[in-house]
């Protein structure tokens, strides 16, 4: 008669795997995405620490569609991604000719770089720096011409610092650009129907019904007259 324990040992090897990091707390997907003649291989690295930074949004997918389909103009701009995330929408603004700053919180930032490192060939320009919003924009300059965001309009009580950011950071005939998920929960609507109008012209330049995503363009406010 054979041995039940020896039975009952050998088991688990064939029911679970023992493949290294299948049951780690995190793990790396890399992906790639077709815009404005580029392939953009970009590495989510999943996991606790990175939270929503990890992955790649719809937001910021229908934002660099947005700039395909519509021939945004990046050449000699000077631009800043906010809240980036894997970078994708300011590396693609990289390659379209922008002079380009990637940021986000300092947890974000590794992960930033490598998808720069692995995007972004030498000559261009795309730097990536750490900014957390209310807090050190002004060490940032005031005269960007394009603003960009995917995705961070989702947590309300950062909203008053998520415009003070933008108001600093946006030079007089710049532009901001913002992809967002209209999550109702989230209270997303309100910023741009109370905040962000308090300090720009705002319209709806696009909006993605299949994914609930809009994309809104907004402009500094000219100056009341005295």
């Amino acid at each position: 008669m054979a041995d039940p324990n020896a039975e009952a040992e050998s088991e688990p090897d064939s029911v679970f795997p023992r493949e290294i990091g299948l049951f780690a707390d995190s793990y790396s997907e890399k992906s790639r995405f077709y815009f404005c003649g580029h392939v953009l291989s970009i590495t989510q690295n999943f996991g606790c620490s990175l939270g929503v930074a990890a992955r790649v949004w719809d937001s910021a997918l229908s934002l660099c569609n947005y700039f395909e389909s519509h021939n945004v103009d990046f050449r000699g701009k000077k631009v800043i991604e906010l809240g980036a995330g894997t970078g994708i929408v300011g590396i693609l603004a990289a390659l379209q000719g922008g002079n380009v700053t990637i940021t986000d919180l300092p947890l974000a930032l590794e992960q930033i770089q490598g998808n720069v490192r692995a995007n972004v060939p030498a000559g261009s320009q795309a730097e990536v720096r750490a900014l957390s919003w209310g807090i050190d924009q002004h060490v940032f300059p005031g005269d960007y011409d394009l603003v960009l965001g995917a995705d961070i309009v989702y947590l309300e009580p950062t909203f008053p610092l998520l415009l003070g950011t933008l108001h600093h950071l946006c030079g007089p005939q710049g532009t901001i650009y913002l992809a967002s998920q209209m999550r109702e929960e989230h209270g997303t609507e309100s910023f741009f129907q109370q905040f962000l109008p308090q300090h720009f012209q705002l319209e709806l330049a696009q909006r993605d019904e299949d994914v609930n995503v809009n994309i809104y363009r907004a402009r500094r406010r000219e100056p009341r007259p005295a």
